[in-house]
């Protein structure tokens, strides 16, 4: 059953989800911070000791071999192989239209100003192992950089317990094309990645998520190289009018809660009959799902609800929260989406379930948690460029304006600068 809530406790609310993203504590950092040394220091002779030690597997080559990759993958379900090919179209198709151009322009004769968009050189993709093993996740981090035009692209992940691994996450970076695949997991794998070892090149950027100490690791690498976040708990917000079906909104509501815990599954509704109805159906529900005490858990810590009096006010509420998964559940939902201004992804009208967002829809499922989809986006081709802008000044430009570079220059006593501009000039 949804907690129920004054719609007056925006602030409160919204502090009381960010309460679940706990600090990485100084312990783990500390940590995280020696196994990274040990890497720097040692390579490929420490990685495969914190493997032994973390995982009980003595690895002698940590890259997987085609081989190796393809008799795992022949091992999956031909649905859903199938499956996943389809969605990987639906992916690259909407990742396509995000490519960004290179431009020059010449503002007068003789001055010409430009960008050049440049894929980034090398990404690596952490995928986590054990029970958590989620495939769908290695096409939205790897399709991306390959549509940005990422030349080289590889996933580190935990071998299993046999030294093998998952069949589902070989053939998915077979499918999005991932050009290597290493057997490490942990902060090892992420010191790898960023700082290099004999066998395990670096790359300029990490993404994918992980346990809290692949999180400390993500964090205190960058700088050395770039990361995509560090995820807090999953969100979920469900808008919906009187004409909703509580049967769905209970089950996008419950899509979520079975993550983990931590996450929170909210309904913001303009109908108090809507609302009984859905927790009925959330009893209903829950109570044959596998992962019931998860799901239960969530609902009772983090599970809200709010009766509002128009839906123009349950997205101003919606903003204030900034969630990552936004469902709007209402019989015309394409008016209201120009009033969303804060929120990961949005899944619009009674039949788009977040679940189509998170497999096969095209978007992607890498989306900002914990608030911060007020001021950033979800994972896509702008993850994986970088752009570098140009000038070309001929001799009559800066003759006809080197006076005005000098003026700054010298008003800044920066006289070196000023005389960059003052020998050409003479000349």
């Amino acid at each position: 059953m949804l907690k129920r809530i004054e719609k007056t406790a925006t602030k409160e609310l919204r502090e009381y989800l960010d309460s679940r993203s706990q600090e990485i504590s100084s312990e783990i950092i500390l940590r995280a911070s020696e196994i990274i040394d040990e890497i720097r220091k040692n390579g490929d002779e420490a990685a495969k000791a914190y493997t032994k030690k973390f995982d009980g597997i003595e690895i002698d080559d940590f890259r997987v071999s085609q081989q190796e990759i393809d008799e795992a993958a022949s091992k999956c379900d031909p649905y859903f192989m199938e499956s996943m090919r389809k969605a990987k179209e639906n992916i690259e198709f909407f990742h396509r239209a995000q490519v960004q151009n290179s431009y020059l322009q010449q503002k007068e004769y003789g001055i010409f100003l430009g960008q050049r968009v440049i894929p980034l050189d090398s990404a690596g993709i952490y995928v986590p192992g054990g029970r958590a093993q989620y495939p769908s996740s290695v096409l939205m981090n790897t399709i991306p950089a390959k549509v940005a035009g990422v030349r080289r692209i590889v996933m580190v992940t935990p071998p299993n317990k046999d030294g093998s691994i998952n069949p589902n996450i070989a053939f998915a970076a077979r499918l999005a094309g991932v050009d290597e695949i290493y057997k490490i997991g942990g902060a090892q794998a992420i010191a790898a990645l960023a700082y290099g070892t004999e066998s395990i090149p670096a790359v300029d950027k990490i993404v994918g998520p992980g346990n809290i100490y692949v999180a400390a690791a993500k964090k205190l690498v960058y700088g050395k190289v770039d990361i995509d976040m560090i995820a807090g708990p999953s969100e979920i917000l469900v808008i919906a009018d009187e004409g909703a079906d509580p049967e769905f909104t209970a089950a996008d509501l419950l899509s979520q809660a079975e993550h983990d815990p931590m996450a929170s599954a909210i309904l913001l509704t303009t109908s108090e009959e809507l609302l009984e109805k859905v927790n009925e159906q959330l009893r209903i529900q829950s109570a044959v799902l596998p992962k019931r005490e998860i799901v239960e858990s969530s609902l009772r810590d983090y599970g809200t609800s709010i009766v509002l009096d128009s839906i123009e006010e349950c997205i101003e509420f919606s903003n204030a929260i900034a969630p990552e998964h936004l469902e709007l559940m209402v019989a015309d939902p394409m008016p209201y989406l120009s009033q969303v201004k804060n929120a990961g992804s949005v899944f619009l009208g009674y039949y788009t379930c977040e679940s189509i967002g998170d497999y096969f829809g095209g978007t992607n499922h890498v989306l900002p948690t914990s608030g911060t989809a007020r001021f950033s986006s979800a994972l896509g081709v702008d993850a994986f460029i970088k752009k570098s802008s140009f000038l070309y000044y001929t001799e009559e430009a800066l003759k006809n304006y080197g006076s005005h570079i000098v003026s700054m220059a010298e008003e800044e006593e920066l006289r070196a600068h000023a005389n960059a501009a003052r020998v050409r000039m003479k000349k």
